[in-house]
């Protein structure tokens, strides 16, 4: 299997190119900058690219999808159905449960949301290895917030990551939106909402103001970009997971 990646400068948005090997079918995983690199990778091997595959809608990972058109016109740009109609540019669905042949690989969708409605994590295997590709539902050390738009729910992320990703084997690779790739096995062991999840770590107790609104803060945890991600419990006992960045503990 081929893997590659590119990072954007700004948002620190990954883009993936998979591919069965030289001569082979490849896939894009999300369209998000810096994609000239992968884009020259494809034609060097002389890869056929077949698809477009998105995780979701944001702007950060779909930016670049009218420059990949204009070098490979005609190639489908699929996303899930709840967030079909926010491309312009998708040509048709990923549909969970539905494998997706990419030459010899196959790629299964997990709809996964919670960050956004439609968001899909993506299993990759090519019958020796697989690869999974979480999209910004799952982080090295962090998860997605709910709070960006077409956003679902506290309840939906915490469901994704721990019934539906982290019951995957532990050395399986996990490549996410942003950032450095993991395992399933470190994210188990070390990412501090998924210990508290887990049992492992006690919930914090501590006052605070989230969004603009007395909230109680279970976790500062760090994020991806260096800053922080904050899991709230508001008064009436719902949770949520807002932007470090918009909390304010109080002395």
């Amino acid at each position: 299997m081929i893997l590659e990646r590119t990072m954007s400068d700004d948002f620190l948005t990954n883009t993936y190119l998979i591919a069965d090997g030289p001569d082979g079918s490849a896939a894009l995983i999300d369209a998000g900058g810096r994609l000239g690199p992968l884009l020259d990778t494809i034609e060097r091997e002389r890869l056929t690219l077949t698809a477009i595959l998105l995780t979701h809608h944001h702007g950060d990972h779909v930016v670049e999808l009218d420059d990949v058109l204009a070098r490979f016109p005609g190639t489908p740009v699929l996303i899930h159905a709840l967030e079909r109609e926010l491309v312009p540019q998708a040509t048709g669905e990923i549909v969970p449960g539905e494998a997706i042949s990419v030459g010899g690989l196959r790629v299964d969708p997990i709809h996964t949301p919670g960050h956004t409605a439609g968001m899909v994590s993506l299993l990759v295997s090519d019958g020796s290895e697989q690869l999974l590709f979480t999209g910004d539902t799952l982080f090295k050390g962090s998860v997605g917030g709910v709070r960006g738009p077409g956003h679902t729910t506290y309840g939906d992320i915490k469901t994704s990551i721990m019934e539906r990703l982290l019951t995957l084997p532990p050395e399986t690779p996990v490549h996410p939106g942003h950032t450095e790739p993991t395992t399933v096995g470190r994210e188990l062991e070390e990412n501090r909402f998924v210990r508290i999840w887990r049992g492992l770590d006690p919930e914090g107790s501590q006052q605070c103001t989230a969004l603009g609104e007395p909230a109680t803060l279970i976790l500062l945890g760090d994020d991806y970009d260096g800053g922080h991600k904050a899991w709230v419990r508001w008064p009436d006992g719902s949770d949520d997971i807002v932007p470090g960045s918009r909390v304010e503990v109080s002395r």
